[in-house]
């Protein structure tokens, strides 16, 4: 009859001259630390699984907003994209469970570690910024049509300002208007020239007046069609700003604002067009280049001189006040011209990619799903080297089979052939503790004295 393991494996550690009772403390830690692992071992590889599964799924979620075709093609594709990354990530992660904790040797270590690194950054780039687009895609692309409906909002505010600018140089233009206009009345009743009557200045200053007046109500009239187009900017806006906050389909909506976007660039650009300081700066120049002086045309040479003392000052005055809307004109073309940006529709990978920073929590979620594992791998590595630290075998008596069994015995033979024999007034004692004399029995006599009786 075969006696237990535990008998045989007392018998070992004997033949090593130990005994069970003088085994270190430390030795029933190592067990402990070894039933655990051995009892987690379903628990690891099932979690594994989850993780993967999980991976899997958000992956699957990411990368049929990426495919085009038909439904059941992108069904299909995404399909054995997902499963080909669950598998692949779970087959990664319990290869090193099971060989990185027992690689003692440093560059080993090493290379797993390199190995662990490597497979990382493929798995992120593979599964984990898919699971950030499956996590966080809606909101990054509503993230972009605020920030598109705030840059717009800008560019129509830009284009606005610049087409009202001219409306600043309107007090101006009416003035130098009412100031011709007052000079014509004043010479008609001889205050410049001292000779009453609608002569050559009065039509010089008349003309002039009206120039001005006209140009007036130019700037007036483009301020009409500025604040009606600015008008219409704003309720572009208005319905942007209402896609941004719906609860529909964030692609319906993407769409939607992409139709509206293409109408505002067109109220952006017709404000720019709109704006009357280039007529401003026209008008200044043709009333300084083209101021023809008139002959004087009064009966006498003594007003006559006059006449043309006063076109003179006229002239002066014509050129400066010009000059002056020349100057305010050049400032307004001066600004810069407003580039409205196109709208560009993003899938959610691509905007999850484009506001990563906006979405920090998300990507590490999604990261996190697919490198748990490596918190399970390094507690293993962790768990095995205090294990070997302590100098015991990862298993038990109770544990062992029939094969580590018999290694074991003969490994304790061996052992016990090379040590040092014992002196030889010992083993005869040893002999007779280990074979004890038959007591002799009265009925049984011996061979020899048998032969001699004969």
């Amino acid at each position: 009859m075969m006696p237990p393991n535990n008998t045989f494996a007392s018998q070992a550690l004997a033949s090593q001259g130990l005994s069970s009772q003088a085994l270190p403390s430390r030795s029933s830690a190592s067990v402990l630390l070894t039933k655990g692992v051995a009892r987690l071992e379903g628990t690891l590889k099932l979690t594994t699984a989850i993780l993967a599964l999980a991976a899997g799924v958000y992956t699957f979620l990411g990368v049929r907003e990426l495919l085009n075709g038909s439904p059941g093609m992108v069904l299909f594709a995404a399909l054995i994209y997902s499963v080909a990354v669950s598998v692949g990530i779970y087959a990664f992660w319990v290869f090193l469970m099971h060989f990185m904790p027992h690689v003692t040797f440093r560059s080993g270590r090493g290379l797993m570690f390199g190995c662990l690194l490597l497979g990382s950054l493929m798995i992120v780039a593979m599964s984990s910024w898919l699971n950030a687009s499956a996590l966080a895609g809606a909101a990054a692309i509503q993230q972009h049509l605020a920030i598109t409906v705030q840059d717009y909002t800008r560019d129509l505010d830009t284009a606005n300002t610049n087409a009202i600018a001219a409306q600043g140089l309107l007090p101006d233009i009416q003035l130098a208007s009412s100031r011709f206009a007052k000079l014509a009345d004043a010479e008609r009743a001889g205050s410049l020239t001292g000779t009453a009557g609608s002569g050559t200045v009065v039509q010089l200053l008349t003309q002039m007046s009206g120039q001005l007046d006209s140009l007036g109500q130019q700037v007036q009239a483009s301020d009409k069609r500025v604040s009606a187009l600015y008008e219409q900017g704003s309720k572009s806006l208005a319905k942007m700003r209402e896609l941004i906050s719906d609860r529909g389909p964030i692609a319906a909506r993407s769409d939607a604002l992409a139709t509206e976007s293409l109408t505002l660039m067109g109220v952006i650009a017709n404000l720019q067009q709109t704006s009357v300081a280039p007529a401003v700066k026209r008008a200044a120049a043709s009333l300084s280049s083209s101021f023809i002086a008139p002959s004087a045309g009064g009966h006498t040479s003594d007003l006559a001189d006059r006449q043309t003392a006063v076109v003179g000052k006229v002239e002066s005055s014509i050129a400066a006040q010009a000059q002056s809307l020349s100057d305010a004109a050049d400032k307004i073309l001066a600004m810069p011209k407003v580039e409205p940006i196109r709208f560009q529709t993003l899938s959610p990978a691509e905007a999850v990619l484009r506001y990563a920073g906006d979405f920090i929590p998300s990507w590490a979620g999604a990261i996190s799903i697919d490198l748990m594992p490596a918190v399970l791998v390094l507690i293993l590595c962790v768990v095995h080297a205090s294990i070997r630290r302590e100098g015991i075998p990862a298993f038990n008596a109770a544990d062992m089979t029939a094969g580590e069994l018999v290694a074991a015995l003969q490994m304790a033979r061996e052992v016990g052939q090379a040590q040092p024999s014992a002196p030889a007034e010992v083993k005869p004692q040893r002999e007779s503790i280990a074979e004890p004399t038959a007591a002799p029995d009265e009925n049984v006599t011996a061979l020899p004295a048998a032969r001699h009786n004969k």
